[in-house]
């Protein structure tokens, strides 16, 4: 009974150890996450349908925003005067999205706004990010029931090549440790991905 006793305290010191690291890693990723999330403009096009017609015209509408806002934040610092140029242009950017759509024969509307959204990890050419909560330029076509297209407008990543993801992110105000974290090749990242959405999952179950 003695020793039964002793392997129960040893093993509720190593679950109570275990909860304790799993607690303070989480702690850390859900701050670099937060910090990651606080760095970054999103752009979020949203197609009409799942049709094909409906998700090729998404992509041209993709482009053409892209062309016209890039140069627009080429100059910007911070994601702070990213999101207030994108603000002052939300007009345009709904003119020139329904102007695609009339080019390609489609009789849709489009909306624009900057909006904070939750997306999920999501792997591009070079680079992933973690599954939270980012502020976006939304565009929405139509209903807006098909699938998304999404990437970062700010640093312009989505308009970036792999091999220039590093610089890119540098000159937008990343830190060494945010470029790190999104830009670790193979299983490295998709491990740390996997633990902020275990996190998020674990703070969900019990209320935080």
């Amino acid at each position: 009974m003695r020793n039964i006793r002793r392997r129960l305290k040893v093993w509720e010191l190593a679950l109570g150890i275990g909860l304790l690291a799993a607690v303070l890693a989480g702690a850390f990723l859900d701050r670099a996450e937060a910090e990651l999330s606080d760095s970054l403009v999103r752009l979020h096009v949203v197609a009409q349908s799942d049709d094909p017609a409906d998700q090729r015209v998404k992509l041209a509408v993709r482009d053409r925003v892209l062309a016209y806002l890039t140069p627009l934040l080429a100059e910007t610092k911070t994601p702070d005067e990213a999101k207030n140029i994108i603000a002052q242009n939300l007009p345009e950017v709904e003119a020139l999205s329904v102007q695609v759509l009339r080019e390609n024969g489609f009789d849709l509307s489009a909306r624009a706004g900057l909006e904070h959204a939750a997306f999920p990890t999501k792997t591009y050419n070079g680079f992933a990010l973690p599954a939270g909560d980012y502020d976006a330029l939304r565009v929405v076509i139509g209903e807006g029931r098909g699938q998304n297209w999404w990437c970062v407008v700010f640093p312009p990543l989505c308009m970036t090549a792999a091999e220039e993801v590093t610089q890119t992110a540098a000159t937008g105000g990343l830190s060494d440790d945010q470029i790190g974290l999104i830009t670790e090749d193979g299983d490295s990242y998709v491990f740390k991905f996997k633990c902020l959405e275990w996190w998020g999952q674990l703070k969900g179950f019990f209320g935080a």
